[in-house]
């Protein structure tokens, strides 16, 4: 084989695309959504398909071989390579054309699903197979693993919607087929034509989910049509690359009902699918509790341990369907946010049934096996049993109207004895499987996974019968090796073998590769957040994989293996694609898994920089808690304010001037205006208990017996119920930059019938760390938070923080940094967001009603960590309406100051929320409760951003 360095220089100067043999390159590379990593010789991004021919008659000349990569989502192993990896999503992604008479589209391979549905969409088209990773997912990865999702019920696999495929075979020599031998390589038809008995009556049972090895090879068949291009569906880039494709559409129901029929259990949901069938659903899917999880998420959900998901074309076919199902009970749901909210459920199961009830992990490897609809509530229970008889764990959901099983399982594939149960345990479920007259793989392809197992299914002639086929297509054998025929072992090329047994290698590892960072949409949020997510800003304004929450995981994963990354902590290039995270969290709830990249950056950074010396913004930005305390102290507000205006801080960005500093600090304030004179931050404690704050007998009676302590100043009758006292947590911003912001929430809350109190001792020396953790200063951080806990001591009241970055920071940081501090808990535990607060210990207030249109910045933190239902509900009361953007303002706290961060800044706001700022009305309030977005919104926006507390004061 000739030399990858060799190799590279004629790909550069035969290829107008891109080619990287770097290591960064290679490293986002090394694995799809599967366990397994094989590391390539370099990538190739083709520009169209002769350069595709280009690449393939290059390495086919050079000996390498290829794999084709379109959105790296394959969960079995089939995108991963020794050789040359080609992205072909990069350039090749273009929705060539459509003709809505003849319901087709002309397709690119890396356009993404989602870009054809949105494109096909205004002429009441789309394109039936619709597998949940939908928004990242290509036609060029669905065509190779013959993806089918939800609808296929109705409108069948990816191989029943494809007319015609332009493939280029290794070597170069490109053709396109469809019906008919036209196009086919040569000796195709005669293998076909000596293997006709073999094809007829050697075949497994055909059923909708036969999706594993060549199982289309029998459309070839003379009374099938000779359907080339289905035969070559589900080929997973083992026998050339699909540069081109003629999809067929179908008609989009205009109104689709869905009906939630829920079960006493699994197995009864499972017997039920296959007898709705006749009725013409669009969808059968099923889902046990175990699933579903908390009682929250069952919210929508009609009585029952296990649901079937049932969509129709229209409400009088779901409500005819639920009349004729035997379920024990049943909604129909009708209004199309209430339909998205439950199938975000069922999209997002391939992450989150990967973690476990204990918290443990589950991996794929047996993700889509399939048995005929009938079989299902007998394979199902067999399963269970079998899962419990090898001690192991999974949560089975998916189509169950095509039998078709979705599963992850807590295999231990790091020791030796966890690797030897799942090969023992796979090939027991492979008997089970072919036992039931079933499919080793029903949508998503064999890979690696479950090459190996194919003889148990199909038997010693048809496993002959498609090598040959391989070779015909691929004689050189430089597709794609090591999947279908003739493949790797299925314990090979496990991904966990190569890391140390580290936690923070155990976090990096959560990463399964679904891909959801790379959605258009982001997602949705956790904690109450509505609206668009936020995951991942700057993949979505750079659309580069290794600024993609999946890419950094990757990079990480591949520092710690040591073998491409080689540099350990000090690595250039996990520190470039770390770079641009703008320490969101979005990933932390839009993930399905909870990756949290934003600590993922703090603990790189902080090892990164060890020893040396940081970036002068580091020692900033980084410091800004320090550097405001003292110039607060030395009274040096008014000339530091004149200088900035002239003279930018040493290591920021000359392109965007510093907010001013306040000339009044809030604490400062507090003394003279705010804090009664007879109530101070007492001693007491905090419940332990997250949900329920209470004070001691002792502090109640004091409250009770003192003057001054009731609303607005004025002394209580005697009551047994104490007026609820709020301690006020003057953060770094509102106490330096904002303090209006605390002002306007004393007066809102004191309204609202609250005591408010601010720790003793405050003036600067309370923080959260935030600007330490963003920076990786790690052992800064916990030092000032040791001195937080000392200064505040064991606070009995609720805490109100009215910045939603330092909120998340006490309520998640702070427990993480000093997990043996048991203050730290419990001041977690007491956080509050200020719509909370209200909400809590206010109930019965009313707010001022505002009745005004708004618009404005959801805090990335508060939709990744707080959550903001109680906001919403709050601004419902307000008569405030309309939506705050989703996305990231992308100032991001010290991000968007520091140099080489304000292209990537302004392109985050302009993602969703400048947008929303120009569509609002000129009447439209504008809220950001968070320092960050405001200062973004006043800089690119031209208008003045107010937090909540400042919105409802003006409204008092």
């Amino acid at each position: 084989m000739t030399s990858p360095g060799e190799v590279e220089r004629t790909l550069r100067a035969e290829l107008r695309g891109a080619v990287d043999f770097s290591a960064a390159a290679r490293a986002l590379v090394t694995m799809d959504a599967s366990n397994y990593r094989r590391v390539p010789v370099g990538v190739v991004a083709p520009r169209d398909a002769e350069d595709v021919a280009a690449a393939l008659r290059v390495c086919a000349e050079a000996g390498v071989p290829v794999v084709p990569r379109g959105g790296g989502t394959s969960i079995a192993g089939q995108a991963t390579g020794t050789g040359v990896v080609l992205d072909l999503t990069r350039h090749m992604n273009a929705l060539v054309s459509v003709d809505p008479a003849a319901r087709t589209a002309v397709v690119q391979p890396g356009l993404v699903l989602d870009r054809l549905r949105d494109a096909v969409r205004p002429y009441g088209l789309t394109f039936g197979p619709d597998p949940s990773t939908h928004s990242r997912c290509t036609l060029g990865g669905m065509i190779g693993n013959n993806a089918c999702g939800a609808h296929s019920v109705a409108w069948g696999t990816t191989a029943d919607n494809v007319a015609e495929l332009a493939v280029t075979a290794y070597g170069g020599t490109s053709q396109r087929i469809s019906t008919g031998w036209a196009g086919a390589p040569a000796g195709l038809p005669e293998l076909v034509a000596g293997h006709l008995g073999l094809l007829r009556t050697g075949m497994p049972p055909d059923f909708s989910r036969r999706i594993s090895g060549y199982g289309g090879l029998d459309a070839l068949l003379p009374e099938r049509g000779v359907q080339l291009a289905r035969a070559f569906c589900g080929s997973e880039g083992t026998l050339g690359v699909v540069t081109e494709a003629v999809v067929r559409l179908v008609e989009l129901p205009r109104a689709p009902a869905l009906a939630v029929l829920g079960y006493a259990d699994e197995g009864a949901a499972a017997d039920a699918a296959a007898g709705l069938l006749p009725y013409r659903p669009l969808t059968v899917e099923g889902m046990a509790e175990d699933l579903v999880g908390d009682a929250a998420a069952r919210a929508g959900l009609p009585r029952g341990r296990a649901w079937l998901f049932v969509e129709m074309r229209d409400e009088g076919g779901a409500r005819s369907l639920v009349r004729v199902a035997d379920a024990l009970d049943a909604v129909v749901v009708t209004d199309p946010a209430a339909q998205r909210a439950l199938w975000r459920i069922r999209e997002d199961a391939a992450g989150t049934a990967t973690r476990m009830p204990g918290g443990g992990m589950a991996w794929p490897g047996w993700e889509d096996c399939a048995v005929p609809p009938a079989r299902l509530g007998a394979y199902l229970r067999e399963f269970r049993a079998l899962l419990a008889q090898h001690g192991l764990h999974g949560t089975p959901y998916g189509h169950f109207g095509e039998g078709c099983v979705h599963v992850r399982i807590d295999f231990d594939l790091v020791s030796a004895d966890g690797v030897a149960r799942f090969r023992t345990f796979s090939a027991d479920l492979a008997d089970l499987v072919v036992a039931h007259g079933g499919s080793l793989s029903g949508e998503h392809g064999d890979g690696q996974a479950r090459a190996e197992l194919l003889p148990k299914m199909y038997g010693p002639q048809v496993i002959r019968l498609f090598g040959a086929y391989k070779d015909v297509w691929d004689p050189a054998g430089g597709m794609n090796p090591g999947m279908l025929v003739r493949p790797a072992r299925l314990d090979e090329n496990l991904r966990f073998a190569v890391l140390p047994a580290t936690t923070f290698a155990g976090e990096v590892a959560r990463c399964v590769g679904v891909a959801k960072c790379r959605s258009v949409d982001g997602g949705t949020g956790a904690g109450g957040s509505g609206g668009p997510g936020v995951m991942c800003p700057s993949y979505r304004v750079t659309g580069e994989e290794q600024h993609s929450t999946r890419g950094r995981a990757r990079l990480l994963h591949e520092m710690l293996a040591g073998e491409i990354v080689r540099d350990g902590w000090r690595s250039k290039e996990v520190a470039e694609a770390l770079d641009l995270c703008l320490g969101c969290k979005g990933c932390r709830s839009d993930c399905p898994v909870g990756v949290d990249m934003a600590s993922y950056k703090s603990e790189f950074l902080h090892r990164h920089w060890a020893g040396r010396i940081r970036p002068l913004a580091h020692y900033t930005l980084g410091g800004l808690p320090d550097w405001l305390r003292l110039i607060a102290a030395l009274r040096m507000t008014r000339p530091v304010n004149a200088a900035s205006r002239h003279l930018p801080l040493p290591g920021l960005t000359r392109e965007r001037p510093l907010p001013p500093l306040a000339p009044q600090t809030f604490t400062r304030w507090w003394q003279t205006h705010g804090a009664p004179p007879h109530l101070g931050a007492g001693p007491g404690h905090i419940s332990a208990s997250p949900g329920h704050i209470s004070a001691s007998p002792a502090f109640e009676a004091r409250v009770r017996a003192e003057p001054g302590s009731g609303p607005q100043g004025t002394t209580p009758t005697p009551t047994p119920t104490p007026t609820p006292t709020v301690t006020l947590w003057p953060d770094t911003f509102t106490e330096y930059l904002a303090p209006e912001t605390a002002r306007a929430a004393v007066r809102v809350l004191r309204a609202a019938g609250l005591t408010v109190d601010v720790p003793r001792g405050g003036r600067g020396k309370v923080c959260c760390g935030l600007t330490y953790l963003s920076t990786g200063r790690l052992d800064r951080a916990r030092t000032v938070l040791h001195r937080t806990l000392n200064t505040v001591g064991d606070l009995r009241t609720p805490v109100l923080v009215l910045e939603p970055s330092c909120a998340a920071a006490l309520r998640t940081d702070l427990p993480a940094l000093l997990p043996d501090d048991p203050r730290a808990a419990r001041l977690a535990a007491a956080v509050r967001t200020f719509a909370e607060t209200l909400e809590e210990y206010a109930p019965a207030w009313q707010p001022p009603r505002l009745d005004r249109a708004v618009a404005g910045q959801t805090h990335c933190h508060q939709h990744a960590v707080l959550g903001d239902a109680a906001d919403r509900r709050l601004r419902e009361r307000a008569g405030l309406v309309g939506e705050l953007s989703g996305g990231c303002c992308g100032l991001a706290g010290n991000f968007g100051f520091e140099p080489g961060h304000h292209e990537v800044s302004v392109a985050c706001a302009e993602e969703q929320l400048l947008p929303s700022l120009r569509a609002a009305g000129p009447d439209a309030l504008v809220q950001a409760d968070g320092f960050s977005c405001r200062t973004q919104i006043a800089q690119l926006g031209g208008v003045r951003a107010r937090h909540l507390a400042e919105l409802l004061a003006e409204g008092l």
